[in-house]
C-alpha cells in the first residue's frame, strides 16, 4: 500500500488537464466511488491493527492533496474556457491610433494632383544649388537684393559661383529647360530657403510648387486659363481671380494673382482685410533672356511661368492663421487634419 501511495501522489503532482471535462475524468479517476484512492481506503480494513495509524493518516494526506491538485485544475480550466468564450475571432480588431498627414504635405500633394491633371510632369532638383541656376540664369542682376548675404543662405560665398540654399524652385525650372526640349510642361515642388525673421505671416523655411508651360504660340491667356482651373480646382466652383501688376526677374509681363475669399465669398472679412481677395501666387510671361539663357529659341517659343508657397495655399483653404503652427509639431494641431484627404 505504500508504494501505491507514493506512485498516486507522483501521479497527482505531475498531472495537467487543459478543459473541464479532463478535470472530472481525474476527479473520477482518483476519487470517485471505484476511484483508485477509494479503493486504497477499501483496502486500509484489511491493514494490520499496528499498522491502520501510519497508513490512515498518509491516505487522509493523500485524498487532501488529491481534491486540491482537482480543485487548482478545474479553476485553471474554467478560466481558460471563459477566456476563449470572450473571444470573438469574427469581431474586428482594436483599432489603432494612427497619425495623419501633415497639412503641409495634404496641400501639396493636393496641388500637384490638380496639375497633373492639367498634364503637367513632376520634376525636382538639389536644395543646394549655385548662383547660375539660382540667379543668373533667371535674368537677376547682379546687384539684386536677393543675392545678398542677409537674404540668402550661402554655402560657399565668395566664389564666382557661390552654392547657397535655393530661395526658389524656379532653378528646377532652369535645369529642366536645359535637359528638355519644348513643349515643356511640369511642375517643380520642394523646399526652399530664405534669410526672413520668423513670424506668424513667414519662416525661412517654406516650400513651393513652380511650374512651367512652354511651347510654340503660348500667350498669357493660356496662363490666366490655367491658374484660373486651378484656383476653382483648389478652392471651390465659384472661385475667381484678378491678376494685379508685378515685377519678377524672370518673367515679363508680371502679375500677382488673388482669388476671392473662400470666407467671406468677397464681402469682406478679417481674414482678407476687408477687401473680399486674398493673394495665392505671382506668375507671367517666361523672359526671353530666360529662354535663351537655357538655349531654347526665344523667337520660336514662349512660355508661361508661376509660383506658389505651400505653406500659404493652406493657410487658406483651412483657415490657420498663424505659419509657425506647420513647424512646431503640436500634435494638437496636427489631430485637426486627421480627416483631410487628398483628391
Amino acid at each position: 500500500m505504500k508504494e501505491q501511495i507514493e506512485k498516486i501522489m507522483a501521479e497527482l503532482s505531475e498531472l495537467k488537464c487543459q478543459t473541464e471535462k479532463e478535470v472530472e475524468e481525474a476527479r473520477v479517476r482518483f476519487l470517485g466511488k471505484k476511484g483508485e484512492i477509494t479503493a486504497l481506503f477499501d483496502e486500509f480494513r484489511s491493514v494490520a491493527p499496528d499498522m491502520k495509524r501510519e497508513f490512515g493518516q498518509r491516505l487522509n494526506v493523500l485524498k487532501k492533496e488529491a481534491q486540491a491538485r482537482i480543485e487548482a485544475l478545474k479553476a485553471a480550466a474554467q478560466t481558460s474556457s471563459t477566456a476563449a468564450q470572450s473571444e470573438d475571432v469574427t469581431m474586428p480588431g482594436d483599432p489603432l491610433d494612427l497619425g495623419s498627414r501633415h497639412p503641409v504635405s495634404i496641400a501639396r500633394q493636393e496641388i500637384i494632383n490638380i496639375f497633373r491633371k492639367f498634364g503637367y510632369d513632376v520634376a525636382e532638383g538639389p536644395e543646394i544649388e549655385d548662383d547660375y541656376h539660382v540667379f543668373e540664369a533667371l535674368n537677376f542682376p547682379p546687384n539684386h537684393p536677393a543675392r545678398d548675404m542677409q537674404d540668402t543662405f550661402f554655402v560657399s560665398a565668395g566664389h564666382p559661383n557661390p552654392l547657397l540654399l535655393r530661395t526658389h524652385t524656379s532653378s528646377v525650372q532652369v535645369r529642366t529647360m536645359e535637359k528638355m526640349t519644348p513643349p515643356i510642361r511640369v511642375i517643380c515642388p520642394g523646399r526652399v530657403f530664405r534669410n526672413e525673421a520668423i513670424s506668424a505671416r513667414a519662416h525661412c523655411i517654406f516650400h513651393q510648387v513652380e511650374g512651367l508651360y512652354i511651347d510654340e504660340n503660348v500667350t498669357f491667356a493660356d496662363l490666366k486659363q490655367a491658374i484660373l482651373l486651378f484656383a476653382r480646382e483648389m478652392f471651390g466652383a465659384d472661385t475667381q481671380i484678378r491678376m494685379r501688376p508685378s515685377y519678377f526677374p524672370f518673367t515679363e509681363p508680371s502679375a500677382e494673382v488673388d482669388v476671392s475669399c473662400n470666407i467671406c465669398h468677397g464681402k469682406g472679412c478679417n481674414i482678407c482685410k476687408g477687401t473680399g481677395w486674398l493673394e495665392i501666387l505671382g506668375c507671367g510671361m517666361v523672359d526671353p533672356n530666360v529662354l535663351e539663357a537655357s538655349g531654347i529659341d526665344s523667337k520660336k517659343y514662349s512660355g508661361f511661368a508661376f509660383g506658389m508657397g505651400v505653406e500659404r495655399i493652406a493657410m487658406l483653404k483651412w483657415q490657420v492663421n498663424d505659419l509657425r503652427h506647420y513647424f512646431e509639431n503640436d500634435l494638437r494641431f496636427l489631430r485637426e487634419f486627421s480627416t483631410c484627404v487628398e483628391v
